[in-house]
């Protein structure tokens, strides 16, 4: 069963909280599973693993500094999708049947005007 906070709650939940500008998705469950698999990856190859987070680190930079058309942007988002593939099912957060009905109510809630909380007039205890 799901919180108002919380419309989709499994295989990851997610909770959503208004801001004033919008809204604010929480998807650290998610982001923990990502974190495993990454250390799961060290387990088994912590050599091959630090190589390729510091090859991705020198791409980063040199598209930083050649523009998001550069082969090193290219090669980067290339390698960046291989290493989501094996550690976290392509970075993708699945929502199923009503939680879909729920996470985009609850979404909606949040552009809705909302009351501003009461000031006390000034000298009132």
């Amino acid at each position: 069963m799901s919180t108002d906070r919380t419309p989709v709650d499994g295989p990851f939940r997610i909770h959503v909280d208004a801001t004033p500008g919008g809204a604010r998705l929480d998807v650290s469950h998610y982001l923990a599973t990502v974190i495993l698999g990454i250390a799961s990856a060290a387990e088994e190859d912590p050599e091959g693993l630090l190589g390729e987070l510091t090859d991705l680190a020198g791409l980063a930079r040199q598209a930083a500094h050649q523009g998001p058309d550069s082969h090193a942007a290219h090669e980067r988002d290339a390698r960046v999708e291989e290493l989501l593939a094996e550690v976290a099912g392509e970075g993708h957060l699945p929502v199923y049947e009503e939680q879909v009905n729920r996470l985009a109510h609850a979404l909606l809630l949040t552009v809705r005007p909302r009351p501003v909380p009461h000031q006390r007039e000034a000298g009132a205890a």
